[in-house]
């Protein structure tokens, strides 16, 4: 069963529009935009600050999305996708950005807008990402820039994708 709770008097925003997995959680303040969707396993906990997301926004099964108390929140802008298994944590994601599978996002960094990071990367306290750069491994450096072909044929696809999915299990 889904968990959809306020936390110290903050409820979760949720637009209508949005599919939330029956085994995913979602708690305090948090707000969704429009045509969201938040898979199984997955968690956004807006307990110790807030976290704000966009609209075509996708968090994957087992993406936990959170933030650092008082400190750091959690912004995430439009068009993203959150893989499976990532973790984002206390930072700022602009629109237009695919994060890989597995892959780490640490407090404090800033991941501009046409970006990807790899499946398994891991962007380390207060890494700066530029704008139209893919991002890889341990610690994650820049590998190369994001052509518009990786742009329509990956970022663009699978943030519509996953509306296209999310709309079979809202049958």
């Amino acid at each position: 069963m889904k968990i959809i709770k306020a936390v110290n008097g903050k409820s979760p925003k949720i637009p209508e529009d949005c599919y939330v997995a029956e085994n995913a959680t979602i708690v305090g303040d948090v707000e969704m935009g429009k045509e969201c969707s938040v898979w199984f396993n997955a968690v956004i906990r807006g307990d110790v600050h807030y976290i704000k997301m966009g609209d075509k926004v996708n968090i994957q099964d087992g993406a936990v999305i959170h933030a650092t108390y008082q400190k750091s929140p959690t912004t995430i802008g439009n068009n993203v996708s959150i893989g499976h298994n990532a973790i984002v944590h206390g930072c700022t994601i602009h629109d237009n950005v695919l994060v890989g599978m597995g892959s780490i996002i640490m407090d404090d960094c800033v991941i501009e807008s046409n970006s990807i990071i790899a499946a398994g990367a891991v962007i380390t306290k207060n890494t700066r990402v530029e704008s139209g750069s893919i991002y890889a491994g341990v610690p994650a450096k820049k590998v190369k820039d994001v052509s518009k072909e990786l742009i329509s044929g990956e970022i663009d696809r699978i943030a519509n994708n996953y509306v296209k999915y999310s709309s079979w299990f809202k049958e």
